[in-house]
């Protein structure tokens, strides 16, 4: 397998003409499949993501309401008016409801319906005072359509021109629907350019190059076409979903793996110039020596997305295949893009600093020789130490509780989180959104004491503030519909927790009225985050299970020990459990949002995990390559000091791409861009530097059980600053370690120094 990976090598980057095609296939396949891709946003679907999986009690009571309901196919968007008194707000509902009756209202209105249209309904179209009224707008096509939103906008423009004085507002799931495009929308320019201008500010303070700063920009730019070219394809033949939330985690998920490999693989290739100064086969050796680490680190992201796969939840089923391919795609541009065009560049891609210095560079700063004498002088006050440290922030979990209130999540003014309020303060927080009981029987509901009895019984259940005079039935009469209005916030704890007793209520009744047959099912908002609960609940237990179980396997497979993955795998958990209860303590008990977003928790611990253990990996890949020459005391010094700089300069890049997402207007997305940025950093600055060398010192020859160092030169003092033993000499770009010049095949010497 080496030798046919070496031949590979040799064929990709055995000269500049090579890398050169390289690149122009990378460029070309991105250019060609951009070309015949349709544009992502036109194949995104935002709404499955914020619904139960399709089995739950309350979507086949959706079904049901579609099915048996005339005109139940419909998105209705809800205008709230409200004027000073009742004659005001009766007025501008009447104008309203002309406008929108007219033949100069949007196609898109199936009709009104309001106390001009359906007197019979003022009850609950009027508040108790009078002073507002509800206008309900069904309105047909999908909500994802420029033109479906584009209609809501005229809706809206309407009402607003004919309320006159009184206070006006388009809420409901029309206006919910767009406004949360307009959010994400307003949002995407700004997060694509502030993490471009982040991480090339980052990038030239690292490498000192220009060119070499805009190598991972490059590359990340062709594999964000590829994949979301691809990904385009793919949800438009119905193989993926891909949504506004997956697509905006996908731009700063490819901006912090590409610059990370970029990272690690060009510090390799400035070491092997150390000794090598044919700069292909310096590539070829970097390469070479970054592969295994490089393709687990992309091996456990991808695996961890689809781990996704096996959660009913549709939030979480369809989040993953869309980023694994974002992940597969930027490794492969790594391995071969990347190298390609640094050998492509030369040695201009070093300027101004030239090969010598940046070469020099690769040996370790004097930071991390310091870090690696403390962690040598005091493992055990190091690990408990940071160990305490640790279950200190995750306190913040005392104050934990999640928030299935979509529009609470808006960090944005929006017209239906103002109609929300209204409807909330002039009809009661019930009235957000209404749930419908279904009674079905095997026969007739429309006569005898059944209907009477379920209406009695729900108006008398705990937590219920009304309940329809009349039921609604299906066209046979054996499914009766029974609208109720809770006394609760409908997105709350309490409002999901009333969902069951409420369902025993009415089956209850429709027993003890005769109909011993009936089964009962509940819709609408309540319902629907009750079973997106219960769902959640289920699906994060068997993700959590099944990611650590890949990640477990992953590095048992890298470092051939079953030890080290147990201790690898407990620091990552415990970072995990401290960055939930900082990002829990900042944003809910300081910042004062409703709660950890509903997904919100599932997210951090898949990415977490999968991209923290990425900087074990490097550091203990590194470690068991340097115990072929050192004991285990040495070795994991020698580690920690050569890969202190490049992986604590990823891990900072990494941070700061995730932090971009603090900019969006979404509550899901800024506590989950916290919490990766604030997780990432503990592992770049705490596990990986501290916590994990001080486990191996203390764990000695046992640190990779049960395999034990085999080969080793006997030590001959402390490593120097280059993380050397005394002893052993310090190279020169274009020298070789016993100091013998190279020589070809033809025994010519080839011409000193570094050559492309």
């Amino acid at each position: 397998m080496q030798p046919m990976y070496s031949r590979l090598l040799r064929g990709l980057l055995g000269s500049r003409r090579r890398a050169a095609a390289v690149v122009a296939f990378w460029v070309l396949a991105a250019g060609l499949l951009a070309g015949v891709a349709p544009d992502l946003k036109s194949v995104e679907d935002n709404a499955s993501a914020n619904l139960p999986p399709a089995a739950s009690d309350s979507m086949k009571a959706r079904d049901l309401v579609r099915t048996q309901l005339p005109g139940q196919d419909t998105t209705p968007a809800i205008i709230v008016v409200r004027g000073e008194g009742p004659d005001a707000a009766a007025k501008a509902v009447a104008d309203i409801t002309s406008a929108l009756s007219g033949t100069a209202r949007p196609r898109q209105v199936a009709g009104v319906v309001s106390t001009v249209t359906a007197p019979a309904a003022a009850a609950e179209l009027v508040s108790r005072d009078r002073g507002a009224q509800l206008v309900i707008v069904p309105m047909t096509g999908s909500p994802s359509d420029k033109s479906f939103q584009k209609a809501v906008d005229d809706v809206r423009a309407l009402a607003a021109d004919r309320a006159g004085p009184a206070e006006v507002a388009v809420t409901g799931p029309a206006g919910i629907a767009t406004d949360t495009v307009k959010v994400f929308s307003g949002g995407d320019k700004v997060m694509l350019l502030a993490t471009i201008l982040l991480v090339l500010v980052l990038l030239l303070v690292i490498y000192r190059s220009p060119l070499m700063a805009l190598v991972p920009l490059l590359a990340v730019g062709v594999a964000m076409r590829v994949a979301e070219a691809t990904g385009a394809l793919l949800a438009d033949a119905g193989a993926i979903t891909v949504s506004s939330q997956t697509a905006s985690i996908m731009t700063v998920l490819l901006f912090g793996v590409g610059t990370d490999y970029a990272l690690i693989i060009t510090a390799r290739y400035r070491e092997a110039l150390l000794d090598e100064p044919d700069r292909p086969r310096a590539m070829q050796t970097a390469v070479r020596r970054t592969a295994e680490s490089v393709l687990a680190s992309a091996s456990t992201i991808v695996l961890a997305m689809f781990a996704l796969l096996v959660a009913a939840s549709p939030a979480l089923h369809g989040f993953g295949p869309y980023l694994a391919l974002g992940v597969a795609v930027m490794a492969l541009v790594a391995f071969t893009f990347i190298p390609a065009l640094v050998l492509l560049l030369g040695g201009s891609v070093f300027w101004p600093g030239g090969v010598a210095k940046a070469a020099e560079r690769s040996r370790g700063a004097g930071v991390w020789h310091r870090v690696a004498d403390l962690v040598a002088r005091a493992p055990v006050r190091v690990a408990t130490g940071v160990i305490a440290l640790l279950l200190v922030m995750s306190a913040g979990l005392l104050g934990y509780q999640e928030s299935f209130n979509s529009l609470s999540g808006f960090r944005a003014a929006t017209e239906s989180e103002r109609g929300q309020q209204l409807i909330q303060e002039e009809f009661g927080p019930g009235e957000i959104a209404p749930s419908t009981v279904i009674v079905r029987s095997q026969n007739d509901l429309r006569s005898g004491p059944v209907p009477a009895g379920i209406v009695t019984a729900l108006a008398d259940a705990d937590h219920v503030s009304r309940v329809g005079k009349q039921p609604r039935f299906g066209p046979d009469g054996k499914t009766a519909f029974y609208d109720v209005a809770l006394d609760l916030d409908p997105y709350s704890s309490e409002a999901l927790d009333a969902v069951g007793p409420l369902k025993k209520t009415a089956r209850d009744a429709a027993q003890a009225a005769g109909a011993a047959d009936a089964t009962v099912l509940i819709t609408g908002e309540t319902a629907q985050n009750a079973d997106i609960r219960s769902a959640l609940d289920r699906d994060t237990t068997a993700i959590v299970l099944l990611v650590l179980a890949i990640v477990t396997a992953v590095l048992i497979l890298l470092l051939r020990s079953l030890l080290a993955p147990l201790y690898l795998v407990a620091t990552l958990v415990l970072s995990f459990l401290a960055t939930l209860g900082v990002t829990t303590f900042l944003t809910v008990t300081v910042l004062g949002d409703e709660g950890i977003g509903n997904r919100v928790t599932a997210y951090i611990f898949v990415f977490l995990v999968a991209l923290g253990v990425d900087y074990n990996i490097f550091l203990m890949s590194r470690f068991k390559q340097e115990l072929r020459n050192a004991p285990p005391a040495q070795a994991i010094s020698a580690a920690l000091t050569r890969t202190g700089g490049v992986v604590s300069s990823a891990g900072l890049i990494l941070a700061a791409t995730f932090a971009v997402l603090m900019t969006q207007p979404i509550r899901e997305l800024f506590q989950f861009g916290f919490a990766m940025a604030f997780g990432v950093l503990l592992d770049t600055f705490l596990i990986r530097p501290l916590l994990v060398p001080a486990i191996v010192r203390l764990l000695g020859d046992r640190a990779l059980w049960p395999a034990r160092p085999t080969s080793r030169r006997p030590a001959r003092g402390r490593p120097d600053r280059t993380g050397r033993r005394p002893g052993r000499s310090a190279h020169r770009p274009g020298t070789r370690r016993d100091s013998r010049p190279r020589t070809s095949a033809k025994g010519r010497r080839p011409a000193p120094g570094p050559r492309s």
